[in-house]
């Protein structure tokens, strides 16, 4: 069976950042990434999903492009048999992923992320899970685009089948992807979404987290955001991003983690605005030659939005270029300065009143921060504690190829 990270599959595990040195994972973090798996608690594994990869399912090289992948830090992938397979290459591509999966189940020394395939219809599921056999054990969930109440349900069920056809052992995992029409649509908004809630609500065992489609939620209006914009500045998506995390993202027991739409930019097209990295950070740090690549390959813009997702409630993010993975991971890594007042909120012993942080530049209120703080612990668990005085900036600099 396929090992994950080192230890053999039912006791499974990888980490972030386990590419460093034992050196550099001691100069930068106060406390390492932990390890997880697909037997990981729900909440905690969403978190740890960070940039979740996306490659197309023809790839020629496929698994050796995932064994490449998860050797350069990726912990997660989604094999993609929708969008990025032409419809005459379907079949072509099937055959490909069940012949890498294969090859993948059968190397029992490699490490793999967690993996995941984006199918186009429900029926495909049983169908890759019959067709693979034994090495159906290496999938650790799907992927389900257009995802709406009308459909979802036969999604679900088809997800059923192909546990029942595993047999023993972890529960399939899904992440339904928004959109569609439907849930876009002002005049149906409310009505997709609340029964949407609903039947995640009853297979909420199975869901890992709910992914937004901000490529296809543009295309709806004919849009498309260039590189000095963040999809924060797309009115008609970013309206919708605030609702889905206002129905599906609640922190009372009820909501799922929502993961951020991917950046669609990794090179340097030309610019209108001024970059959006200022230099200090970057000089601070002795890295001045750092922000000059990030800027020329359209990297700031996705720092930004990076930023912006978590400001709105998201977690995660999707990626379509290796480059971006080190960058969202990195930007994940909870600092010093938040986990020490995140424990200090934890640790207040009381149930309201304000602290004052012990950074001496923030009030923390117990009540109304005791959510963010968890969220921050559960973070740190997976992505680490930044050593006193390590930026984001040292974690990229370790990080990136340049």
């Amino acid at each position: 069976m396929p090992h994950r990270g080192g230890v053999v599959e039912g006791g499974s595990a990888v980490r972030h950042f386990g590419y460093l040195s034992a050196s550099d994972t001691d100069a930068l973090f106060e406390a390492p990434p932990e390890q997880f798996g697909r037997e990981s608690a729900a909440d905690l594994l969403a978190v740890a999903l960070g940039a979740t990869l996306y490659m197309p399912a023809s790839r020629p090289a496929l698994a050796a492009d995932v064994t490449k992948q998860a050797a350069a830090g990726v912990t997660s992938v989604v094999v993609c048999l929708e969008d990025a397979i032409a419809d005459a290459e379907l079949a072509e591509a099937e055959a490909n992923l069940v012949a890498a999966f294969t090859e993948l189940h059968e190397q029992a020394r490699t490490e793999l992320p967690l993996l995941f395939v984006r199918v186009r219809e429900p029926g495909q599921i049983p169908q890759l899970v019959t067709r693979l056999g034994p090495a159906s054990t290496v999938i650790d969930g799907f992927v389900l685009p257009k995802f709406t109440a009308a459909l979802g349900a036969a999604y679900l069920r088809a997800v059923d089948e192909a546990d029942a056809l595993r047999g023993p052992g972890p529960v399939l995992r899904v992440m339904p992807v928004i959109e569609s029409g439907a849930v876009l649509y002002a005049e149906t908004r409310v009505e997709e979404l609340t029964r949407l809630r609903d039947l995640l609500h009853r297979e909420r065992h199975r869901i890992l987290a709910i992914r937004l489609g901000a490529t296809d939620l543009c295309a709806l209006y004919g849009l498309r955001r260039s590189p000095d914009l963040s999809i924060y500045d797309v009115k008609v998506v970013s309206d919708l991003i605030a609702d889905v995390v206002n129905v599906l993202g609640r922190v009372d027991g009820t909501g799922f983690t929502v993961t951020g739409p991917v950046w669609e930019y990794f090179g340097g097209p030309e610019r209108i605005f001024k970059p959006q990295l200022r230099q200090s950070p970057f000089v601070e740090h002795d890295e001045p030659d750092l922000r000059g690549h990030l800027v020329s390959r359209a990297i700031d813009g996705l720092i930004r939005e990076v930023t912006l997702d978590r400001a709105n409630g998201l977690t995660g993010k999707t990626a379509i270029h290796p480059s971006h993975v080190a960058v969202v991971n990195a930007l994940s890594v909870v600092s010093h300065e938040e986990h020490r007042d995140a424990a200090d909120v934890l640790g207040a012993g009381r149930a309201g009143g304000v602290l004052a942080s012990v950074h001496r530049n923030k009030m923390n209120e117990i009540r109304p921060h005791t959510a963010w703080a968890r969220d921050t612990m559960l973070r740190a668990r997976v992505f680490g504690v930044a050593a006193d005085g390590v930026s984001f900036v040292d974690l990229l600099a370790a990080s990136l190829p340049r």
